[in-house]
């Protein structure tokens, strides 16, 4: 795996490959890092066969389009996220698989938005704005709901092993990796929180509106199209 960051939108781009195919599936590419994405793949000699996403960006511009025009990649999104033009859409349960032994299964994890999804892969599981290291995405755009999220958060991705590595989509804090037992037991937004108290947290957090949510939204459901 290779965990790639745009300093620019603080996100994270993840590539995972099959070691005996060289097949690749990137999760959550961002637009203004697409040469750099396509460097790393020749440089690894790899093929990119899928571009997946976790969710509807409000914060920057997907390159699933792009990748796919350039790379003949196919373009997978979760259901419910409004995207227009995927290839696949993900159910929750599903499995996406790529090269001969390789797969990512789909936790579908609502909240942050509507339509959001994490992906199980290995020991891994990449969680989207579902759960950052130390905090998790807000819920005051795109169809957000605090309990709706704090349900995914609770009864999906803290019932995995204590052990599994937690990838977000964003960190601020220099913060790259977690894992499942630490975010429980010490997530700030969560750890010995009910859901009420969770729900006004959330609700009473004020924060500034996203600088790019009416552009990055209705482009990320195109896909990065123009």
């Amino acid at each position: 795996m290779l965990q790639l960051f745009d300093p620019a939108s603080s996100t994270f781009s993840y590539i995972l490959w099959d070691e005996s195919t060289h097949d690749a599936l990137l999760i959550d590419g961002v637009a203004s890092q697409i040469e750099r994405d396509v460097a790393h793949l020749a440089r690894l000699g790899l093929s990119l066969t899928w571009v997946v996403e976790t969710h509807v960006h409000a914060d920057h511009v997907t390159s699933a389009a792009a990748l796919r025009e350039r790379t003949g990649a196919r373009i997978a999104v979760p259901a419910g996220c409004g995207c227009a033009g995927a290839d696949v859409k993900l159910e929750h349960g599903a499995m996406l698989r790529f090269g001969t032994y390789e797969s990512i299964a789909v936790l579908a994890t609502p909240g942050h938005t509507a339509g959001s999804a994490s992906y199980r892969w290995r020991d891994a599981v990449f969680t989207g704005d579902a759960l950052f290291v130390g905090g998790c995405g807000r819920t005051d755009f795109q169809d957000g709901d605090a309990g709706t999220l704090y349900d995914s958060v609770t009864q999906q991705l803290f019932t995995l092993p204590d052990a599994t590595l937690v990838f977000p989509a964003h960190d601020y804090n220099g913060q790259c990796a977690s894992t499942i037992g630490h975010e429980r037991r010490h997530n700030p937004r969560f750890a010995g929180k009910s859901r009420a108290e969770f729900i006004a947290l959330m609700n009473g957090l004020d924060l500034p509106r996203p600088k790019l949510l009416d552009v990055a939204v209705p482009a990320n459901r195109r896909l990065g199209q123009p």
